[in-house]
């Protein structure tokens, strides 16, 4: 008898769960689903919620500060997103129209996010802090008809042209569906869906080929590119990331991304309900580490997933406060240092693993359940992704080189290429293999350690360097919130490492704050390694939070040579550094 689509989604997905200890018996047992056909909301959301097991399961909490829980189960939210994407059909949504979704972490983006995908609408995901000229951009570039926003952040657009309907949404801090006045633009009421009787019939079956999501990549190095996903990239490629966490049914999983950002797709929305797991959300202004933790034993957290800077920040509070802390514990975005991976393992049991994966695709290689961990390493290839270095130069397989994976077979976890830009997407896709354009090397055991991206390694004295290394290194210091490494000119050495340093709160930019930095790198780094200038300042990033290097070395690079030093700067051989002792 020929199985359903969600029958094979979910004997592939049975067998990852099965093996979540074994490594190697599921990279051997692997193989990807290939459908002719295949919707998320429909062949696998709804499949879900009509499941006896999962119908009145949380799919969604969402918490706020003032101590307000929202839940919706499995069926709820398979209801109410049927509404919403009933109603998207009414106003006259296509499948193929591209959809501006522009909404924080509040009820209506899960709905949205799965209205959309039952219609075969195009998500173009956008986080609110954006303003109106990338707004523009984003309008213009990816073609967008239609706009999702809060009511809160619909402004934005008054200024914004192109030919596109806005639908307004109740907004996350003021819940009164406010329709705004965007001059003779016409505002649609996004409330309107909820009158809809909740039966949604797709005018056809779903393409899997069909394109999905518009991602904007950070832009940390050039004008951010636009990737392109279909219906099975990430709705299927996300099992790797699934396997990755080790989610399971039943699991909470909570992960601190923000909407708008490919992250907060991984974790979620597609891998934990790929795992028929809940998805937990904590709203929060500003960071507080015992609220953070408060929340998660309140609603029984046992996965969490959380960037390097708000792990450093975490086991700055007494992390024994905890009664059930999560036992699924992964980072992803650079390497965490021992000192932080140790911390949470006493305190809690469990190891901070690692991951490495783009926008462009699900996550390609982790640190998996139940494997050994080497400090600072990412891991090994996760099932269904064949990763080979290349050295950039010669083109050969090397120990050191670019992470590239092959594309015979192509893993389905990569996206279709980058919309409307076909030379980048040849860039990328050349001699058969995919070109991620960060530098790793790997062990004689196949475990893989990040080096950087590819324009960020540099070399001094004829040394290679490693940005990620230098500045792993560097935040180890209590004194260091975050750090950023880059070249600068020498007349000796050619270049030598530099690094940016934001304090942590309280601690004054002084001569023997310096000192006291850069003796720490004496005791961990080999002397060609040496960090010998360091400045104090808040790091240039883009508005997904990552550190936009290229911005530290034009400023070098502009610097006047005939100007005074600056003031939060110290060079190495001005400062009294013991490098005896190490």
């Amino acid at each position: 008898m020929m199985l359903t689509v969600t029958e094979q989604f979910r004997r592939v997905r049975d067998r990852l769960v099965d093996h979540q200890l074994d490594w190697d018996q599921a990279r051997a047992d692997f193989e990807w689903p290939h459908f002719e056909h295949f919707n998320f909301g429909l062949d696998w959301f709804d499949a879900v919620a009509d499941t006896s097991e999962r119908k009145d399961a949380a799919a969604l909490v969402i918490a706020e500060e003032d101590g307000q829980v929202l839940r919706r189960t499995f069926a709820e939210l398979s209801r109410d997103s049927n509404k919403v994407a009933q109603w998207l059909q009414r106003v006259g949504v296509q499948r193929g129209d591209r959809v501006i979704l522009m909404l924080n972490n509040q009820i209506e983006l899960w709905e949205s996010m799965l209205g959309c995908i039952k219609t075969g609408a195009v998500m173009i995901p956008t986080t609110t802090q954006m303003g109106p000229e990338d707004l523009q951009d984003r309008v213009n570039r990816a073609s967008a008809r239609w706009v999702i926003v809060s009511a809160t952040d619909a402004h934005k657009f008054a200024d914004v042209a192109g030919d596109y309907t806005v639908i307004s949404v109740p907004g996350y801090y003021t819940p009164d569906a406010i329709l705004p006045r965007l001059s003779e633009r016409s505002v649609l009421n996004f409330t309107e869906a909820y009158q809809c009787d909740g039966h949604f019939q797709p005018e056809a079956p779903t393409p899997a080929e069909d394109t999905l999501l518009l991602y904007f990549t950070s832009g940390t190095t050039s004008k951010p590119k636009l990737v392109e996903h279909t219906h099975v990239s990430y709705p299927v490629g996300h099992l790797s990331t699934m396997y990755w966490i080790g989610l399971e049914p039943g699991d909470v999983h909570l992960n601190l991304a923000s909407p708008g950002w490919a992250k907060h797709a991984w974790s979620n929305f597609f891998a934990p309900w790929i795992a028929e797991a809940t998805i937990f959300v904590l709203n929060y202004r500003k960071f507080d580490a015992a609220g953070l933790m408060s929340a998660m034993d309140a609603n029984g957290v046992t996965s969490f997933c959380a960037p390097p800077t708000v792990w450093r920040m975490l086991i700055k509070a007494d992390l024994s406060t905890m009664k059930h802390p999560p036992q699924k514990t992964v980072s992803a975005g650079e390497p965490l240092n021992a000192e932080v991976i140790d911390q949470v393992h006493r305190a809690w049991g469990a190891t901070i693993r690692d991951g490495f994966g783009q926008t462009e695709s699900s996550l390609q290689i982790a640190n998996t359940p139940g494997q050994r961990l080497e400090i600072g390493s990412m891991g090994r290839p996760l099932p269904g992704f064949d990763v080979v270095l290349v050295d950039p130069i010669t083109g050969a397989e090397a120990r050191e080189g670019e992470i590239c994976l092959k594309l015979e077979p192509r893993p389905i976890g990569l996206m279709r290429g980058y919309s409307g830009d076909a030379e980048k997407t040849e860039e990328a896709f050349r001699d058969g293999l995919y070109h991620t354009g960060d530098i790793a090397s790997v062990n004689e055991h196949g475990v893989y350690t990040y080096v950087g991206r590819s324009d960020d390694v540099f070399k001094s004295s004829d040394y290679k360097i490693s940005p990620f290394e230098l500045e792993s290194v560097l935040v180890e210091h209590p004194a260091v919130l975050e750090a950023a490494v880059v070249p600068v000119p020498d007349e000796l050495r050619l270049t030598i490492p530099k690094a940016f340093v934001t304090l942590a709160s309280g601690v004054e930019p002084t001569r023997e704050t310096a000192q006291q930095i850069l003796q720490h790198t004496l005791t961990k780094l080999p002397p060609y390694k040496r960090i010998r200038l360091i400045e104090f300042r808040e790091l240039p990033k883009t508005i997904s939070g990552k550190v936009r290097r290229v911005d530290l070395r034009s400023l070098e690079a502009d610097r006047d040579e005939a100007a005074s030093p600056r003031t939060a700067e110290f060079h190495e051989s001005d400062l009294q550094l013991d490098r005896d002792n190490r």
